[in-house]
């Protein structure tokens, strides 16, 4: 076991393992091992951090790096421990070897594990950490679970239609660590060890930080991974959307019924199959004859249109043979796989092949940007391939699947972040189905994929949502009311969507979306076969359900118009700092121990407190108000103390909202 310090840097070895360990931001270290000749230089989600000072020390046969409030030690058997400047542990490797040390163990465990993958250079890699009972975690992306304290949960690390895996944890005792490695794999988070693992990789790559409240710990995280741009003013107000308008005219007759009520509308949806066949990404002129006149009718509204985009290219699309060619499309590591069936036969663009990326932005440009289209939903982003995540089925040009495809949504988004900012445009804003650790920093506005109509699946994107902001996402929204399912007609679906309408008022971006019933085959439909199997779904507008339900969604409507100017100091925080929007009551209130076990209550920005009604029913509940500050509870006035629970009346057209004193906050009918 050897020691060297080189520029600003601890290096260890031993046993053909290579680790070095440098100082990457404030309070933070970034640490890469590997048993190949030599580290790797991919940065993957993280930045170039400004210049910084470490105290490194050796002594004997151990050593230490510190950086701010960072120390990392070796022991003198190559044990890594992490502590604050208090000297407090923080993380401390799990070894479990027989090795003459404290913990000597026949088990024959280690706490970094490379395990080769025959054939190749590659490892299948594996982090131990001991477990602590006491401990809180809080991040890893968005996820369809019902917890948003994850000690004790195990996680896939991997992309699917709802789950964006962003491997970045933030813990009550005081850190926060980046598992900075795109491969599939997995975490455990049991009492007793912590576990990391990658499928397929060639080395690890850590960031850790420490701090002392959560919002240091976010900053810092933020200063590493980057931060989202400026939200564009339009984005702030409501977004209408539904399963697809199937004509030009069907489209602009909703925008212009929106404006004939009265009602706040800032962006407008033209979903899916609009086109001619997947992979053209242009629109199908029998039924969208002139979209430049389109846009311009929705823009002297004030209302911004966005189109959908795939990834997906059909064998039978007249792009097809040239990206194949050129080999601009995943491929398969086995046989002639079709990585997708969805209305043909599809597959992927290779997005992270630069001439894919500008071969796609070319197409997207020249048929929708030239247009006055500026802002894209980029659907389908994990990528899905769809009935068989067989991530060893599938190679891009930067290597297999199974290494590298959580990294996909980032060079997803960055094929139109990169188009439209060599366009001269500013704050750019897309909407995106997936993310990982650094997507923010293209623009991307993630929504939590195809939800259930279902006061569970209400419950679930309260968790999501917390936990995605917390993993570095600031913008977020959900198909409200759900994506599929949803009778029109049902009471019992009125009271479902009035609810989800009232959590999407206080979330980062307020957009109705969703697949309703009964379904519609009547309109004519673009893509011929689609209606057959699929249709357009029912109407999805606010006035689509009655109204009783109108006039209560129209008050949740203007309310959001009056919040915007506050949801704009939000976003500007986002920006500069990388503040969640959305955000666990222990964000605000640290030193409040109650807050730290709170899951269906949040912040939204520093001064109002949300409390959403998500279960069937449900007219009264209980609301607990953080320590240290005096609440004004919105409906009554009536003005508490901190460190109170409050039983709180909810009937369906309420939702429980309390304020600081300093906020004016008031709902509009």
């Amino acid at each position: 076991m050897s020691f060297e310090i080189g520029k600003d840097r601890l290096i260890y070895r031993n046993n053909g393992e290579s680790l070095q360990i440098e100082p990457w931001g404030k309070n933070s270290l970034r640490i890469r091992g590997t048993k190949n000749y030599a580290l790797t230089d991919t940065a993957w989600a993280l930045l170039n951090p400004a210049d910084c000072k470490a105290d490194i020390a050796v002594t004997g046969g151990s050593a230490t790096i510190t950086n701010g409030k960072l120390t990392a030690a070796f022991n003198e058997y190559g044990w890594l421990t992490y502590s604050n400047q208090k000297g407090e542990m923080l993380l401390e490797e799990r070894w479990r070897v027989n090795d003459g040390g404290a913990k000597t163990s026949p088990l024959a465990v280690p706490g970094r594990e490379y395990k080769p993958i025959i054939g190749s250079s590659d490892f299948r890699l594996a982090l131990r950490f001991e477990g602590c009972d006491d401990e809180k975690l809080f991040g890893l992306g968005q996820r369809q679970e019902r917890q948003l304290n994850i000690k004790g949960c195990a996680l896939e690390l991997a992309q699917r239609n709802t789950q964006s895996s962003i491997p970045f944890v933030l813990s009550s005792r005081g850190y926060g660590m980046l598992w900075n490695n795109p491969a599939v794999g997995r975490v455990t988070f049991a009492n007793n060890v912590t576990e990391w693992t990658a499928e397929c990789s060639d080395q690890f790559d850590l960031w850790i930080t420490a701090g002392d409240t959560p919002a240091e710990i976010e900053e810092a995280y933020a200063n590493a991974t980057g931060k989202v741009p400026m939200m564009p003013d339009y984005a702030s107000g409501f977004w209408q959307c539904r399963l697809r308008y199937s004509t030009q005219e069907e489209l602009l007759n909703v925008a212009r019924e929106y404006k004939k009520r009265g009602l706040p509308i800032s962006v407008i949806v033209c979903d899916f199959f609009h086109w001619t066949r997947q992979g053209e990404w242009k629109f199908d002129p029998e039924f969208w004859p002139d979209p430049k006149a389109m846009v311009d009718e929705l823009k002297s509204m004030g209302i911004e249109l966005m189109v959908s985009i795939w990834p997906t290219v059909d064998v039978n699309s007249e792009n097809y043979e040239e990206m194949k060619e050129r080999g601009l499309l995943v491929r398969s590591e086995r046989g002639n796989a079709v990585q997708m069936q969805f209305m043909g036969n599809e597959y992927m663009f290779d997005a992270f092949n630069p001439e894919s990326r500008q071969y796609v932005w070319d197409k997207a440009k020249k048929h929708y940007y030239d247009n006055g289209i500026h802002i894209f939903w980029l659907d389908e982003a994990e990528p899905e391939y769809m009935f068989h995540y067989d991530y060893d089925l599938f190679r891009y040009c930067d290597g297999p699947a199974v290494k590298i495809t959580n990294y996909y949504p980032v060079e997803y988004a960055k094929t139109f972040y990169e188009g439209m900012e060599a366009e001269g445009q500013k704050n750019i804003l897309n909407l995106i189905r997936c993310v990982w650790a650094g997507s923010q920093r293209y623009g991307t506005l993630l929504w939590s994929g195809d939800t259930h109509s279902t006061f569970e699946f209400l419950r679930y994107q309260l968790v999501a949502g917390l936990n995605v902001g917390l993993s570095g996402i600031p913008w977020w929204t959900t198909d409200i009311g759900g994506f599929t399912g949803g009778n029109i007609h049902d009471p019992k679906f009125h009271e479902l969507l009035v609810r989800w309408f009232q959590f999407g008022l206080f979330c980062p971006v307020m957009r109705l979306h969703g697949f309703r019933e009964p379904i519609d085959f009547s309109i004519s439909d673009a893509a011929k076969l689609f209606n057959e199997p699929f249709g357009c779904g029912a109407e999805n507008e606010i006035y689509s359900y009655g109204e009783d339900v109108y006039k209560i969604l129209r008050g949740i409507l203007n309310t959001r118009e009056k919040m915007r100017p506050y949801v704009t100091e939000q976003m500007k925080a986002a920006h500069e700092k990388g503040t969640p929007v959305i955000r666990p009551l222990f964000y605000d209130n640290p030193s409040d121990k109650a807050c730290w076990d709170i899951s269906d209550e949040y912040m939204f920005g520093p001064d109002i407190l949300v409390a959403p009604v998500v279960y069937e029913g449900m007219r009264k509940r209980e609301v607990y108000l953080p320590a240290g500050r005096k609440w004004k509870e919105v409906r009554t006035g009536k003005i508490y103390d901190g460190n109170t629970t409050v039983s709180c009346d909810a009937p369906i057209t309420e939702i429980p909202v309390f304020t600081t004193n300093s906020s004016d906050f008031t709902f509009v009918k």
